[in-house]
Formats: C-alpha cells, structure tokens, sequence
C-alpha cells in the first residue's frame, strides 16, 4: 500500500517537472491529517495537522501511513525543485457514481442501509460530494493564490443523525438497530478552501442522488 502510493505520487510529479508543468493539484485525504493523537483536545483541526506516521506505524493503520508520506514526499520534491504543488485532503466522499463498480467509500453508506447492523458506534461521519471534490480541485489549480494543503469536507453529522436523516427519505431500508456511544470526536475545518471561494452543496442533495445512483446500477433496490 505504501510504495504505490508514494512512489506513484512522485513519478507523476517528476513527469510534471520534466513537462514544464506549472501546478500540480494532489488527491491526498483526511487520513493524512486526522490520525494525530498529539492534536489538542478538543481543538479543531486544519491543515497544520498532519497525521502521526510513528502512530500510524504502532497502529498498523498502513492507509493513513500511505497517504500521510505521499503527500509529505510530494511537499518535499516541490521545495527541492520549485514546482508548485497544492493538496486537497477530502473526508468520506459521497455521491452519484460515475463508474459500474462500487468504490470503498460508496460502500460506507450502501452498508449502512442494507447491512442492518445489531449496532454501530455514534461517531462523527464528516462527508463532502464528488462534485463539490470536483469543484474543489478546479479552484485550486486555477486560483493564483492558491498554496499549501486544503481540507475538504462540508458535512460533520454523527452515526445516529445521518441514519435518522436517511431513513426519513428512503424508509424501507435496513438500518442500524442500536447505536453505542463513544465519546466526541475532532472535528475538521475546510475554513481555508471556504477562503478561496469553494461551497458545497446540502447533504440531502448529496444522500438522494447517491442513492439514485445506486439503484440505477442495481446495487441497491
């Protein structure tokens, strides 16, 4: 998981170099900045925290490690070499699906509303649209003043609200029976891409037209 990553992320941004290119957008995520039990309690995070890659490794959490040096490297080769290099960290991306397969994070609300879960923990789901991502990545290549990291997420709800919410529109499927409470959790800021212009829409628009992209695959019924 972690070569592919970081050496993938570098490859393109040396073939950038070599191409003259003059911005360089990157897809990292917010497991490259949440996994940070350093962080104030209780304080929101931006993007001045990164996640802890010794952490990481002692929680064998290999994804938030990938991500977290791959964007750190990416940092690095752009202040060796001067290329201009802007991230965007997205939290759990919803939203109409583009291709017939179902991608890791789609899968997330799918369980949610066919597994029938015994119970499932009330934490903090922090989700933000495809097309608000999309427009986000757009913003960012092409606002001169664009520079550094950007988290990018619109919505912070927890577990047993956004099955309430869910379940108001679409009543018939299989929700959590029961929810186990664990505390609060941090929470993110996307203050700095709002700076820059970006908005998002509601989440309802974002659940509705998930779920009409998932029955229209056959996913769901």
């Amino acid at each position: 998981m972690i070569e592919p990553a970081v050496k993938g992320t570098l490859n393109v941004l040396k073939a950038c170099l070599e191409e003259n290119v003059k911005r360089v957008v990157v897809v990292s995520s917010v497991s490259a900045v949440s996994w940070n039990p350093r962080w104030p309690k209780g304080q929101i995070k931006d993007e001045a925290c990164w996640s802890d890659k010794e952490y990481c490794t002692a929680t064998k959490n290999w994804y938030c490690f990938s991500k977290t040096e791959a964007e750190s490297e990416a940092f690095e080769l752009a202040k060796r070499t001067g290329l201009d290099v802007v991230t965007v960290c997205p939290t759990l991306i919803l939203g109409p699906l583009l291709q017939p397969a179902v991608n890791a994070s789609s899968l997330v609300l799918i369980k949610l509303l066919k597994e029938e879960y015994d119970s499932l923990e009330n934490q903090h789901w922090s989700i933000v649209d495809v097309r608000d991502v999309a427009q986000a990545l757009l913003l960012v290549y092409e606002k001169p003043e664009a520079e550094g990291r950007y988290i990018c997420t619109a919505h912070s709800i927890m577990a047993r609200d956004l099955v309430d919410k869910s379940r108001s529109i679409f009543p018939n499927y299989n929700y959590p029976k029961s929810f186990i409470e664990i505390g609060e959790e941090d929470m993110l800021s996307s203050e700095k891409l709002q700076k820059l212009g970006w908005s998002y829409r509601p989440l309802e628009e974002t659940l509705v037209d998930s779920v009409e992209s998932y029955r229209k695959a056959g996913i769901l019924d």
